[in-house]
């Protein structure tokens, strides 16, 4: 009985897992799940820590084994999606941006938004010219240390913070100006409310980049946002689409499409290519995800979406959740006394450090902050003065703006060249969703290949600086895949032939089953309960004596003759 017992008591034990979930503070929270627990029960536990009501708007990443970063789907069991060792370690982060942060009901969902911007200037995510740049770190000092205090705040003292992946001495002191004389005796909630009315203005909020290249083998980062679709490249956003524009989103390996229907029945179909067919089913479940939840009126529209137009070939994902309108629709009816918020305030950071204290431009020369400022503040400025919304190109017709792109480039380098040694590009600065090693390293060389520099990267991922054997390898491949994009024409036709093929077999071999079950039905003896029953019908019988008896006689015939016709000649 007893042995019973301890062994009931270790079966219990080895389904049980210790999950750790690193928060937006960088504290971490430690649960104990089931085998079979589902990602809901985990985020719920989640939420219930942190006093959350409004909590659609927040997801559970992870990185898998691959390296490849994926969204913790909270119908499936955590352990089956995780497929690593225990114990599991995830990160809560904003899934859905906000497309109005402000309008948010409760100040506890406000201040976990808040700390996902901040993460996002940080790590070059958020980009801005340098005067919003000053005003957005002001706010999060006035946030995080309250008004300026002379006795407590020395000459420098906003040198002691860092905000962005880089920034200057004249951007320390417009900060620590803006910090004295604009922002005196806002508290904290009021100091992190202007800084959420003033991130939802820019460009680039909400942005979480995925790498990819074009047709022409182009570097570019797509991604989504409250508003729509967005792609960047270089410095410059070539592409927004208004989701009520995007008609279907599909993927196939490596490849991503787009569908778009834009004014006067215009049709157009863009495609970029990932590093991986992980991330591309990533990008592509990442869109289904944010078409619905920004785009339908209600989470009853939703529908199951397959990444193929054939039935048996392809992915099929259904988002989950509950749609924009929805939540706020049910914020809106929240009635309880806010809840107490504990502000990270002084305490050390892990992957954010603006508010540790250590050197600002470790990776840089003192000497050359003044350049480096300069070009990253031009190339902040360029995204930021672009048009709100770009026309979309086909993407047959890629080579058509793809001078318009080598001109900007050389406008750049040309512009680097005389005032800065360090180029700016948000393919240095942004960090991309998918961390599959592949797509690190061709990031790394393309940023070598360049002349641009790497800029610390959220430690949510690890990846290691490439040898220079690495680097020649890495070479070739990055070559080839260029070369292997400058034909989109002929990939679609052999993919389409492909599918034909596909489903010519299929079918085939459907109709080789039935007959091999048509003629042990009719010919054989099996004398099996199921094929009894089925030569008992009256439809069957009449079948085989109306049809399949004078068509085995026609066959019987037909086949005389030939081997007779043989024979004779």
């Amino acid at each position: 009985m007893l042995s019973r017992l301890m062994s009931g008591s270790s079966r219990s034990l080895e389904r049980e897992y210790s999950c750790t979930v690193r928060l937006l503070d960088d504290s971490e929270y430690t649960c104990t799940i089931q085998r079979d627990a589902k990602g809901q029960y985990l985020f719920d536990l989640l939420c219930h820590h942190l006093n959350l009501l409004e909590k659609d708007y927040f997801g559970i990443r992870f990185v898998d084994p691959d390296k490849q970063r994926h969204w913790l789907e909270f119908t499936k069991s955590v352990v089956k999606q995780l497929r690593s060792q225990p114990p599991f370690t995830m990160c809560f982060r904003v899934k859905f941006y906000p497309a109005d942060p402000v309008a948010l009901k409760e100040e506890i969902t406000r201040y976990l938004v808040f700390l996902q911007i901040k993460r996002d200037l940080y790590h070059g995510r958020l980009l801005c010219k340098t005067s919003d740049a000053a005003l957005l770190a002001a706010y999060i000092l006035q946030a995080e240390i309250g008004d300026y205090d002379p006795g407590k705040h020395p000459e420098g003292y906003s040198s002691k913070f860092q905000f962005f992946p880089k920034h200057s001495e004249k951007l320390e002191r417009k900060i620590a100006e803006i910090h004295k004389t604009e922002l005196s005796g806002q508290t904290p909630a009021t100091s992190e409310l202007n800084f959420l009315r003033k991130a939802q203005t820019l460009e680039t909020y909400g942005v979480d980049p995925h790498p990819c290249k074009d047709v022409s083998g182009n570097a570019a980062f797509l991604a989504f946002t409250p508003f729509g679709f967005v792609v960047l490249q270089g410095n410059k956003r070539v592409h927004f689409i208004k989701w009520n524009e995007v008609t279907k989103l599909k993927f196939e390996g490596k490849t991503f499409y787009l569908y778009v229907s834009q004014k006067e029945e215009k049709k157009i179909i863009l495609t970029y290519f990932a590093p991986t067919p992980e991330a591309c089913k990533h990008l592509w479940k990442c869109g289904i995800e944010n078409q619905a939840f920004y785009k339908l009126e209600k989470s009853s529209q939703v529908r199951t979406v397959s990444s193929s137009n054939l039935f048996f070939k392809g992915s099929r994902f259904r988002y989950s959740g509950r749609v924009a309108k929805e939540v706020m629709e049910s914020s809106a009816k929240i009635k309880r006394e806010p809840p107490e918020i504990h502000r990270a305030g002084m305490v050390p950071s892990r992957s954010c450090p603006s508010i540790t204290h250590g050197p600002r431009l470790s990776s840089v020369p003192r000497t050359r902050r003044r350049a480096v400022h300069i070009s990253i503040m031009e190339g902040l400025e360029s995204l930021r003065d672009s048009a709100h919304s770009t026309p979309v190109r086909t993407s047959s017709h890629g080579d058509t703006f793809l001078p318009h792109v080598r001109s900007s480039r050389a406008d750049s380098n040309e512009r680097v060249a005389v005032i800065a040694d360090e180029a700016y590009s948000p393919a240095d600065s942004v960090l991309p969703t998918p961390v599959a090693e592949h797509s690190l390293e061709l990031m790394l060389l393309s940023r070598q290949i360049n002349g641009a520099t790497c800029i610390e990267e959220e430690k949510e991922s690890e990846a290691s600086t490439p040898t220079a054997a690495e680097l020649e390898a890495l070479g070739g491949e990055l070559r080839a895949l260029c070369q292997g994009h400058g034909r989109p024409e002929e990939e679609q036709v052999n993919k389409f032939v492909l599918s034909v093929l596909r489903l010519l077999l299929v079918t085939m071999g459907l109709l080789f089953v039935l007959l091999l079950l048509l003629i042990i039905l009719t010919e054989s003896d099996l004398d099996i309960a199921f094929f009894r029953d089925i030569r008992q019908t009256p439809e069957f019988e009449q079948f085989h004596y109306q049809y399949f008896c004078p068509l085995r006689r026609w066959f019987a015939c037909k086949i005389r003759s030939v081997v007779s016709l043989l024979i004779d000649t």
